[in-house]
């Protein structure tokens, strides 16, 4: 995988489109929604790039963040830190199936309704593991191409957008006025989840094309990217005097209805299907190297390490998707809520990592390094740390199966620390065994 297709998958990794940003203008408006897309990337996105970075050039290894923790702070840590990621990817996959599926309902609620929105999930889920058979170049070419495709139809909104501002606006400012109770701690989490998945391309380092090189380049190149498509269509549509209480989940359809005619309108629902299917397909290509990483270091079944010959993991590959495919009943809120608590579990570790090796490896060669010395990295963690604190505040009233979501996640992580130890003792007997 070369420097673009990795931009492009990374992009589909962390973002895919401004699919999914409607909350945030509902939730905060459109002043502060500006606000708090702009501040986020620099308290979340930017340091976890910088640190993807570093690591990612200096220990390009199959398994990425994985590898990176495992090195740091031993064989304990490093396998939490794959299980918090694979906890979290069985809530953080399932979003963009249900995602498009929210979309495709305000255009054609008839095909989504019952057992169909269903099927369309499983589709999604289908069509992006027969497309990882394929191999990594085949997921980061086609995630190129994806990126482009599915940004043109914003690209026209936009242009509508801007046009109509010039000539009046909607003629619906006055219902700004009724929008209700501000949730700005609510917009923030989908702000994280929107921003958030920078590491996910380091686990599939010895499938790309100079990653000592490349990784750091890919890295900023896509925070600049993914900033710039967020921002630029909330800005747009606010000047065209869209009310902010309009926007839920799926309401780019509605903008796009309104400002344009149903044939843009149509145009995003397709590259909405795009956006989950790139999201989802890229996701996958990364996040099943981590049970063959696993089973490589004896801690999963060896089956796990099967490959085809174009160097997939093919029983790793089904066995997430099936393990994913079953949460696809879950609301969208309740999936961020434990997707972001999960996932930044295994954040902190990641940076915990960082600053360990600075201390514990100073030689380890780092064609990219994060300016600075050890006070430098870890601070390079705080801002991160201190946004995941806010969202598991924010989320202290939401319930996964009847459980509040911090306990949820405080389950999964101890249940992570029995599996270790299960697998731990089994790979024990086995090589007393033989």
């Amino acid at each position: 995988m070369r420097l673009l297709p990795l931009i492009g998958a990374s992009y589909f990794m962390v973002s895919g489109g401004p699919y999914g940003l409607e909350d945030i203008i509902g939730m905060a408006g459109y002043g502060r929604a500006l606000i708090i897309l702009a501040l986020v990337p620099l308290l979340w996105s930017l340091p976890t790039a910088l640190m993807v970075g570093e690591l990612a050039s200096a220990i390009p290894e199959e398994g990425g963040f994985y590898i990176w923790v495992r090195r740091a702070l031993g064989s304990f840590w490093g396998f939490q830190e794959a299980w918090l990621s694979l906890a979290a990817s069985v809530f953080d996959m399932a979003i963009y199936p249900t995602t498009f599926v929210l979309y495709l309902s305000h255009l054609m609620p008839a095909l989504t309704s019952g057992y169909k929105g269903l099927a369309l999930k499983v589709a999604i889920v289908l069509a992006a593991t027969l497309w990882n058979l394929r191999g990594a170049k085949a997921v980061g070419d086609s995630s190129a191409v994806m990126m482009f495709i599915s940004l043109s139809p914003f690209a026209v909104l936009i242009g509508y957008a801007l046009w109509t501002a010039l000539h009046g606006g909607v003629g619906l400012h006055a219902a700004a006025s009724s929008m209700g109770a501000r949730d700005i701690g609510g917009a923030v989490s989908v702000a994280m989840w929107n921003y958030m998945g920078w590491d996910n391309a380091s686990t599939i380092a010895q499938e790309v094309d100079e990653p000592q090189r490349n990784y750091p380049r890919a890295m900023l190149a896509s925070a600049l990217t993914v900033m710039l498509v967020y921002m630029l269509p909330l800005a747009a549509v606010w000047a065209a005097g869209i009310p902010a209480d309009r926007f839920t989940t799926g309401a780019w359809i509605d903008a796009a209805k309104l400002l344009a005619g149903g044939g843009l309108a149509l145009a995003i629902v397709l590259t909405g299907a795009m956006d989950g299917l790139g999201t989802f397909t890229a996701l996958t290509l990364t996040l099943t190297r981590l049970p063959f990483a696993l089973a490589e270091d004896g801690l999963l079944p060896a089956i796990l390490k099967r490959r085809t010959s174009r160097g997939v993991p093919w029983v790793s590959v089904l066995a997430c998707a099936v393990a994913w495919a079953l949460a696809l009943g879950l609301s969208f809120e309740r999936l961020i809520s434990i997707d972001l608590v999960l996932y930044g579990g295994a954040l902190v570790l990641e940076f915990i990592a960082l600053a360990v090796l600075r201390v514990r490896e100073p030689d380890l060669p780092r064609p990219f390094r994060v300016p600075g010395g050890l006070v430098a990295s870890i601070a390079l963690g705080v801002g991160p740390t201190a946004l995941l604190l806010f969202a598991m505040w924010a989320a202290r009233d939401e319930k996964i199966a009847g459980i509040n979501a911090l306990a949820f996640a405080a389950i999964v992580a101890v249940i992570g620390t029995a599996v270790y130890a299960i697998s731990r003792t089994l790979q024990r007997t086995t090589k007393s065994s033989s």
